[in-house]
């Protein structure tokens, strides 16, 4: 902002440039700003409003331990812990899927595998009943983008498609 300020007397004056800010606009937008903001945050976040009914119903309980099937290099299949045979993998988890209800499962597959079987193995998933498939993988160092954090489960696997793995 420029401005006459008066010189030495002379008859003509002198023009100096005057290098203070004036603060007192800036405030005066910024704390408008503020009080817009703190009338319109709570509105934001209430969503629409709904009045939910009570209900008796129990909550759903979370499996115990998650559903993991495991496929070693020696081609021998587990459910969690037990080891299961071919033949009794889909009976086997359709029992666990009508008593614990619908989960995910992990499925864990030796590097080793061919491709075609881990496939199997995936459609054998599929009718047991599970529609909600997860596969697990290592974490490694350098897959990971800058910055990010890979939740481990005890095994030390990651979810492959984002999804957190369960504690155990």
């Amino acid at each position: 902002m420029a401005g006459l300020i008066p010189g030495d007397g002379s008859s003509r004056p002198q023009t100096k440039i005057m290098a203070d800010i004036n603060v007192t606009p800036m405030v005066d937008v910024m704390l408008v700003l503020l009080v817009i903001f703190m009338v319109t945050a709570p509105l934001l976040m209430a969503g629409v409003p709904v009045q939910l009914p009570k209900t008796s119903a129990q909550k759903i309980a979370k499996p115990e331990k998650p559903v993991i099937v495991s496929l070693t290099a020696e081609r021998r299949l587990y459910i969690r812990d037990e080891e299961v045979n071919a033949g009794s993998l889909v009976p086997r988890l359709s029992s666990i899927h009508a008593a614990e209800g619908d989960g995910f499962v992990f499925l864990r597959a030796d590097k080793t595998i061919p491709y075609g079987e881990v496939m199997e193995l995936l459609g054998r998933l599929d009718a047991s009943g599970y529609k909600r498939i997860s596969l697990l993988s290592e974490a490694s160092a350098e897959s990971a983008p800058a910055g990010s954090v890979v939740q481990k489960e005890a095994g030390g696997s990651h979810a492959a498609h984002g999804q957190p793995s369960p504690a155990q």
